[in-house]
């Protein structure tokens, strides 16, 4: 009897548990609409097919790349999450509009290509090809393996043995190799290991993993932003996003290679991320940042299966959504709200949205 009567409590929780879990995910999908509404309402221009950076005064007449690449990315985690959506179609309509044939490479420059010519960042080109690959695994669409590759090209004309190796940040002023550069380019080179097997982007991956760690990783297991070339003078702020990268490359180094390092510098990397950023119940203002770190513990989430690990995403994001949202549902810190910032709550809602579920 008394088993019996375990059973069905036990069996009451699973049920009660389902459900928050449920509403928790409709209430996610609920934040994500609202927030893409306000997109295309405040910051997307459908005559031109391009978008604005902010709803205030704007440096120039349409956004900047950067914030395109965290829209592309939610694009894909929103209809990842609500098939049918096609919420990737307009973006990767404006992005195609940023796109520079110069040699030696075809990529993607700062600002649309039509409106003038810009510089290209090998970063900015990074987030496109990871979120490419992203819908590639989801879709098996072989255009976005293509942009992908087309992508990892261009970034290789980044890489030189300045330093010993690793990516610039920036073609046209080569003065810096960041983290920012590096570990997106160790996931595009994992990624499409992942799908090919081809040995020379394992290699590459590896050979920048070792330079990024050498250079720019800090005693904390956090990482600094970049190493001036040539006189190798280390820049040592810390961004969420650079530690992300590195967390999320060690967790697919341990997928691919089985070797145990890697999980382990995973997990201390995940600790020390939490004990350095996490303030006060609160992360740092960049939200777009702190949802690539989200990227990194999601990935180590697969293997570990420790909910305790996003807890403090989970209860930041509460934090955003009811302290840091105006009267028409625009999120951000500062009255005039930016466009990355509403790309990166879609982002951090669909990918809580689907742990909530697991």
């Amino acid at each position: 009897m008394l088993q019996r009567h375990t059973w069905l409590l036990s069996m009451l929780f699973c049920l009660l548990f389902s459900q928050a879990d449920a509403q928790t995910k409709a209430e996610y999908q609920q934040r994500i609409t609202l927030i893409s509404q306000n997109i295309s309402k405040v910051f997307y221009e459908p005559k031109s097919g391009l978008y604005i950076e902010t709803n205030g005064k704007n440096e120039k007449p349409h956004s900047f790349l950067w914030p395109l690449c965290a829209l592309m990315q939610a694009a894909n985690e929103a209809d990842a999450l609500m098939p049918g959506e096609q919420a990737m179609k307009p973006v990767l309509n404006a992005i195609a509009q940023y796109r520079n044939n110069d040699k030696p490479a075809p990529g993607y420059q700062a600002y649309v290509t039509k409106e003038q010519k810009d510089s290209r960042f090998y970063d900015d080109n990074q987030w496109i090809a990871i979120a490419a690959l992203d819908a590639y695994n989801r879709t098996n669409n072989t255009a976005y393996l293509k942009l992908a590759e087309e992508i990892h090209r261009f970034m290789m004309t980044g890489y030189d043995q300045k330093s010993g190796g690793g990516i610039y940040w920036k073609e046209d002023e080569k003065n810096t190799k960041n983290t920012c550069s590096n570990g997106p380019g160790i996931l595009v080179a994992l990624q499409l290991y992942k799908i090919s097997k081809k040995k020379e982007y394992l290699n590459t991956a590896l050979d920048l993993y070792k330079w990024t760690n050498k250079h720019l990783r800090s005693p904390d297991g956090t990482y600094w932003d970049a190493i001036k070339i040539p006189s190798m003078k280390i820049d040592s702020a810390k961004y969420t996003y650079n530690t992300g990268t590195m967390l999320q490359s060690n967790v697919l180094l341990y997928e691919i290679t089985k070797e145990q390092q890697y999980l382990d510098e995973a997990k201390m990397i995940a600790q020390s991320a939490r004990d350095f950023f996490y303030v006060n119940n609160k992360l740092p203002a960049n939200y777009w940042f702190n949802v690539v770190l989200l990227r990194g513990y999601e990935e180590l989430y697969k293997i570990t299966k420790d909910k305790n690990l996003l807890a403090f995403f989970i209860d930041d994001a509460e934090r955003i959504w009811k302290e840091e949202r105006d009267e028409n549902n625009l999120i951000g810190r500062k009255q005039e709200k930016t466009l990355i910032d509403q790309g990166a709550m879609i982002e951090m809602f669909a990918r809580l949205a689907r742990l909530s579920a697991q």
